[in-house]
């Protein structure tokens, strides 16, 4: 935070956010600087009082939407979400192959109407050139997997590939 401006959205699953005790989880990570949180297994319609709680201790509640996802629960996550609204590119697992296409397009565009919020892009985004692919119809990129690995198998690049994504964008 001393160094940073950069938002700071921690990505977690339920289960240890729970087990921790969702008030003390979110004064915790408020005070060690998180803006954001992603809780990809939570679903926006159980949320009610992590979002509470979220909002009243200013960290932000980002939930996912997919290409299969509904009107309905467009709306849904419109309304429980608080920053951005992360739309998942594919309908497939973290580190698959993302497409680009006029659907993708029409998706965010829609989201975008519906929620009056930032809709950020995540699920396949490895490469600077997929990157600038992404930007170029959302308000923002998410690479997650591909930097998890690099940080696991070649640390030392990473500087490399995020100056590289960052430039793409």
């Amino acid at each position: 935070r001393k160094k940073s401006r950069v938002p700071i959205i921690l990505m977690t699953y339920y289960n240890p956010v729970f087990r921790y005790g969702i008030s003390r989880f979110l004064k915790h990570s408020k005070a060690a600087g998180v803006d954001g949180l992603i809780i990809p297994d939570l679903p926006p319609d159980e949320a009610g009082e992590l979002t509470g709680i979220a909002h009243e201790k200013d960290v932000a509640t980002i939930f996912l939407l997919a290409p299969t996802s509904t009107e309905d629960r467009i709306n849904l996550v419109s309304r429980a979400s608080t920053g951005f609204i992360y739309y998942v590119s594919i309908t497939g697992i973290t580190g698959s192959k993302l497409t680009i296409n006029g659907k993708m397009k029409s998706m965010v565009g829609k989201i975008r109407s519906i929620s009056g919020k930032p809709v950020a892009i995540g699920f396949g985004v490895k490469k600077p050139e997929e990157a600038k692919a992404v930007a170029e119809i959302a308000d923002g990129v998410i690479v997650g997997s591909s930097i998890v690995r690099m940080v696991n198998e070649n640390i030392r690049g990473l500087p490399r590939y995020l100056k590289s994504l960052r430039r793409a964008i």
